[in-house]
């Protein structure tokens, strides 16, 4: 007999009235989620996950009272929930502010439907429902934070040091992917001789945020990428969203994604184009993620000669793409988040 599907519980956090009620008429349209709950402020927020105990919360960031930057920190410490950060803050001041959640332990950020968005609310309820199910399953720690501070055996082994001679570092990642690119990013020195060429998955509108968020806690430069650019070391470049990011030659190109990829930009087109142009001189790294995106494309790097590395599973949000990498034998190390930065620097001399 095959067991009833279990009931994902979501608690709604936002002091937007309007908001509230999207979110809700969009997960109320899928019969496996129910909404137990709704906080118009980050204490009520707070105070829901506690006595609830739902599987999945949707957090506004900007709230009375308490902010959806402390709620998410207060969750994460005394009552750990999965967190889908659900922001108006894809331009201005407070972009980076979805992002400071995630460093706390929110495992994504969406941009928040709003009433001009009723005319297409079957598109982005569809992307909000596939969100809800996929976060609401992963496992989350308390005091996420303290995945900077391994604990013992966590390490996965010891960088290992190269004699030089690389051209190039491209990265994929996914879920919990931007805190993941900082804790590389911020040891990375400013004098890296080469460049780094990023693919993360993030919702659509969210990437100049998160440039300027790197950047900002980074010692390397962070810029978005553009069609044409010639890479240059000592800087980081993220693919934006909506086209796959490719290297021709020694250039950035964009490409269209097939019909049935589902995440774009894609790690594996990104990983196959660089294996094509720069073989065993470039260096290949898969960070935390769902799914198996990039793995292909890491082993083609790997059988060419290139340097391989993988976040481990201790240290990733979701072992998704790291474990498809590994499981095919494309992965050279596989090391804890906090020692990838490291270990770049002394790959590439």
């Amino acid at each position: 007999m095959v067991p009833p599907k279990k009931t994902i519980r979501v608690v709604i956090a936002d002091d937007s009235l309007v908001a509230r009620e999207m979110l809700a008429q969009i997960l109320a349209s899928d019969p496996d989620i129910e909404v137990v709950g709704q906080a118009k402020d980050g204490d009520e927020a707070v105070a829901l996950v506690a006595q609830l105990r739902p599987d999945l919360v949707t957090m506004d960031i900007h709230m009375p009272k308490m902010d959806g930057l402390k709620a998410t920190e207060k969750i994460m410490a005394f009552t750990p929930t999965p967190i889908l950060v659900v922001s108006s803050s894809v331009h201005g001041e407070g972009m980076g502010r979805a992002f400071d959640a995630l460093n706390l332990g929110a495992l994504e950020v969406i941009k928040k439907p709003e009433p001009q968005d009723w005319a297409d609310l079957e598109r982005i309820g569809r992307d909000v429902l596939r969100k809800v199910k996929i976060l609401s399953n992963v496992k989350v720690i308390t005091h996420i934070r303290g995945r900077h501070a391994q604990p013992e055996g966590a390490h996965g082994g010891k960088p290992t040091v190269s004699g030089g001679g690389k051209s190039v570092i491209a990265v994929g990642s996914s879920t919990g992917g931007p805190s993941a690119l900082l804790s590389v990013f911020e040891v990375l020195p400013p004098n890296l001789p080469v460049p780094v060429l990023v693919a993360q998955h993030i919702a659509d509108g969210f990437i100049p945020g998160l440039v300027d968020w790197l950047d900002a806690g980074s010692k390397i430069k962070v810029v978005c990428a553009k069609e044409g650019d010639q890479p240059e070391a000592g800087l980081a470049y993220i693919a934006p969203t909506g086209a796959n990011m490719v290297v021709e030659g020694a250039t950035l190109r964009f490409k269209a994604p097939t019909k049935k990829q589902l995440y774009v930009p894609s790690a594996d087109a990104l990983f196959e184009s660089v294996a094509k142009a720069y073989g065993k001189s470039a260096v290949g790294v898969l960070l935390t993620g769902m799914g198996a995106d990039g793995a292909i494309g890491l082993k083609r790097m790997h059988d060419l000669g290139a340097a391989t590395v993988a976040q481990n599973e201790e240290t990733c949000t979701v072992f998704g793409m790291p474990k498809a990498a590994i499981d095919l034998g494309a992965v050279d190390q596989v090391l804890a988040v906090d020692q990838i930065g490291r270990a770049l620097a002394s790959i590439v001399g």
